[in-house]
């Protein structure tokens, strides 16, 4: 006879009665809070977030302890941004998994979402927030005045005309952008597969091209010398033809100015335009097209009755935007625009000029709330039309 007690195996159960369950360990020792986890990833965090902050505070600050190497410090920035990103995770991820399970499961969500937000809050909100409050603050933003800077601003004849020019490139831009764009987009697909990456690869090119880039090399083009011999693009044409020169920045009259301003942003977004534009019409399916043949429709019914309104969505999408990008332009503007160049001003380089040429903080923040006011049933708009875009899924 063994020493050891064996329990006594359990009878099988009777019909229609279901086995015991053997027991397990207690929740609170499966799912149960681990204080030592949760400390360790806030001290972490706190750890990791006053290390990254001193750090770029350093780089302002304290170049010296860089060698006041631009290099170095960009190299340090680069590794600490993604390494620091990488540990303020790491230790956040720690601290989620410290919490109870049913705990962290319904936080895991909001906690990664976090750092976002936080970044959101401390580059867009805040900064809007003080822009409202400083335009109704005096020039050095520390007395407040009313809504003095927006009675300066509304009277002031160059807000007017920055006002009127915004809107002249509301209306030509936007409308030309996605005309071509869509005009280059069905051309091209009726070209060989060849021909078709060529002629797009060409349109698409000058996106690679910054504003200031495209604002250069369409300065040589408008260009104007006072000899007889041309440099510019434009002039050597225009004489060719037997004009004289022109200084055609110089000319106001019926805008023709703003207007060649304007030719360039359009270079430059017809391509972005025409790609997404491309992707749209090639995703229109073929059998509604081939009805529509079978119908008796000629290639431009079938064109605006059949392929335009299914790619509503992304000609809405691509004018909104260039609208929004016309709204916000400055660099063609601010490199072209130089000394005699008159009504070319935007409301963007107008709040330049205010902020850094005359030192006028509280009109210069007056200037961008307007802006912002410009600009918000345009994003109200996109947000609504995304949101059905979505629902029509």
């Amino acid at each position: 006879m063994s020493d050891v007690e064996t329990k006594p195996t359990p009878p099988p159960p009777a019909d229609g009665q279901t086995a015991p369950v053997a027991e397990g360990p207690e929740p609170s020792a499966a799912g149960g809070a681990r204080p030592a986890m949760i400390a360790i990833g806030i001290a972490g965090l706190v750890l990791t977030c006053w290390f990254l902050g001193n750090l770029f505070l350093a780089f302002a600050y304290k170049p010296g302890w860089f060698f006041d190497s631009k290099i170095l410090i960009g190299v340090i920035a680069l590794v600490a941004g993604v390494g620091g990103a990488y540990v303020l995770f790491f230790f956040l991820n720690m601290a989620i998994e410290g919490l109870p399970q049913k705990t962290a499961e319904r936080v895991y969500p909001y906690a990664y979402l976090l750092p976002g937000l936080g970044l959101i809050t401390l580059m867009l909100l805040y900064p809007t927030v003080q822009t409202i409050n400083y335009s109704f603050a005096n020039a050095d933003s520390t007395e407040y005045i009313g809504f003095d800077n927006y009675v300066d601003i509304f009277g002031d004849s160059e807000f007017r005309i920055s006002i009127f020019n915004n809107l002249l490139w509301l209306l030509i831009v936007p409308v030309v952008t996605v005309l071509l764009g869509l005009m280059v987009a069905v051309l091209s697909d009726k070209l060989s597969a060849r021909g078709e990456k060529i002629s797009k690869s060409t349109i698409f090119l000058p996106m690679a091209i910054s504003f200031v880039g495209a604002s250069t090399i369409w300065n040589l083009v408008y260009d104007y010398s006072s000899g007889d011999q041309q440099i510019g693009l434009l002039n050597a044409i225009w004489t060719t033809l037997g004009g004289s020169p022109q200084a055609w920045l110089d000319i106001s009259t019926g805008r023709l100015n703003s207007i060649l301003l304007m030719v360039i942003l359009i270079w430059l977004q017809v391509g972005f335009a025409m790609i997404l534009l491309s992707s749209a019409i090639k995703g229109v399916p073929e059998d509604t097209i081939e009805a529509a043949r079978i119908d008796g429709a000629t290639e431009w019914q079938i064109f605006m009755q059949v392929v335009v309104p299914q790619i509503k969505g992304t000609l809405i999408t691509v004018f909104i935007t260039v609208v929004i990008l016309v709204l916000k332009v400055f660099d063609i503007v601010y490199v072209l625009k130089g000394q005699g160049r008159d009504k070319t001003n935007v409301i963007a380089n107008l709040f330049f000029n205010e902020l850094f040429a005359n030192d006028q903080a509280g009109r210069a923040s007056a200037v961008v709330v307007v802006l912002l006011v410009l600009v918000l049933p345009v994003l109200w708009y996109q947000v609504r039309h995304f949101r059905a875009e979505e629902a029509n899924r």
